[in-house]
């Protein structure tokens, strides 16, 4: 079995040795695979995460293009990180009212629509050398606290410096250092047996 980092696509690993396109329409090709990952890691649904993805490029693209190519990323990281959060948001909301309308069946006794719906889909792990390792690397990337996962997720897998990872999640740059931390221990605690 491979270890933990040959598990991970190339794409994920190449981010620091990734320039600035030069075109809008560039960069959005570019980010488009890790950031549907990103999407799908932390809303555990494809059709969300797709969703998800999509409204950030748009809201990138009406309100930002104009920026310097330089400011795309950490712009785009943000919007994305806050599509997740609202999207999770609304998941738990619907769950709360499903729950209120008598356990999930309607007046007839017809089951209500699930608002968190099994993902039976193929995921990314399809893609991956070695699916197990994916596995338990998601699994521990879950039980993180979200900050930490953000900041992980920002720093280790897109490649955002300290700067850009503060400014995509609304925070300073020693809170990103202080939640990248906190996360690598827990997550070599959670995967010490891929050492």
């Amino acid at each position: 079995m491979n270890g933990l980092a040959g598990a991970l696509d190339a794409d994920l690993l190449e981010t620091t040795a990734r320039e600035a396109p030069a075109t809008f329409d560039g960069f959005l090709a570019q980010v488009e695979r890790r950031a549907f990952r990103v999407a799908e890691l932390n809303l555990r649904h494809r059709e969300d995460a797709m969703d998800a993805v999509q409204d950030a490029m748009l809201r990138l693209v009406k309100h930002y293009r104009d920026k310097p190519a330089a400011e795309w990323a950490p712009l785009f990281w943000g919007i994305l990180r806050r599509r997740i959060v609202d999207l999770q948001r609304r998941r738990k909301v619907r769950s709360i009212v499903v729950g209120w309308l008598g356990g999930g069946r309607d007046d007839d006794g017809d089951e209500l629509p699930s608002w968190d719906p099994a993902d039976h889909g193929p995921g990314p792990e399809d893609r991956l050398q070695d699916a197990q390792s994916w596995t338990d690397l998601s699994a521990a990337l879950g039980k993180l606290p979200r900050r930490q996962r953000e900041a992980f997720m920002l720093r280790m897998l897109e490649g955002l410096d300290v700067a850009e990872t503060a400014e995509a999640m609304g925070c300073s740059e020693g809170s990103v250092k202080t939640h990248l931390s906190r996360a690598m221990q827990r997550l070599r605690e959670q995967l010490e047996d891929w050492r």
